[in-house]
């Protein structure tokens, strides 16, 4: 017999948890998905937009009747949407290479599209997974431990109090996501657990596709 899901108590007053940022990052990328052309998306540009707004409403309808784990498993869905919408993407720019049968102007646009869709789909993971999501972090009064080291969190509170009851929040996994793609790996937050470190794996290879290979592609036959 399933156990019916219990609401959870209201959240330290002090602490904030805007879920905007991230809603706008899938905005973001819905709009960078609608620049590639159609033989690049899996069915029309506009289906992905659709598939977002009817997984978003349900999400923030859980958010806002305070069902976490329903608010977290439309959360999943959503990043999984938009990774799926990626990869395939790649995999059909990459199919188009050695027939030529993607133009190099248009090439070298769906390049750019996809290093900045690859950082905004990876912040969108780690700010939904990290230390049990951010449900999970807005319950508690202080990021003391993580899958990511970020530097507030190994600042002495008598040395830097305004970061006392300091928390990451979508910006922050956005920052971690960008320098991962630039830099192909993380620079001022270590990485800890295991899955956050396959994910930057990942992430890098992408980037590293994307940039290396197809770019410069793009910019030989031009």
């Amino acid at each position: 017999m399933a156990t019916p899901e219990v609401r959870d108590p209201s959240p330290p007053a002090a602490s904030s948890d805007s879920r905007w940022p991230a809603i706008l990052g899938l905005f973001a990328f819905a709009g960078l998905y609608l620049i590639l052309p159609e033989r690049l998306t899996a069915g029309p540009n506009w289906l992905l937009l659709a598939v977002l707004v009817l997984l978003l409403v349900p999400a923030v309808a859980a958010k806002r009747a305070g069902r976490s784990t329903a608010n977290f498993v439309f959360g999943v869905a959503l990043s999984a949407v938009i990774t799926m919408a990626m990869v395939w993407s790649l995999a059909m720019l990459i199919a188009g290479i050695p027939d030529k049968r993607v133009p190099a102007p248009e090439l070298l646009r769906a390049a750019i599209v996809l290093w900045l869709s690859n950082i905004l789909v990876f912040a969108s993971w780690y700010w939904r997974l990290d230390a049990g999501g951010p449900h999970a972090r807005h319950k508690r009064h202080f990021h003391s431990n993580g899958d990511f080291l970020f530097p507030q969190m190994t600042l002495p509170p008598h040395i830097a109090p305004a970061y006392k009851s300091w928390k990451p929040e979508f910006v922050d996994y956005l920052f971690l996501a960008f320098n991962t793609s630039t830099a192909f790996s993380p620079t001022d937050v270590p990485v800890l657990s295991r899955w956050a470190k396959i994910l930057m794996m990942v992430q890098s290879a992408i980037s590293l596709a994307t940039l290396a290979i197809l770019a410069a592609r793009a910019i030989n036959i031009l």
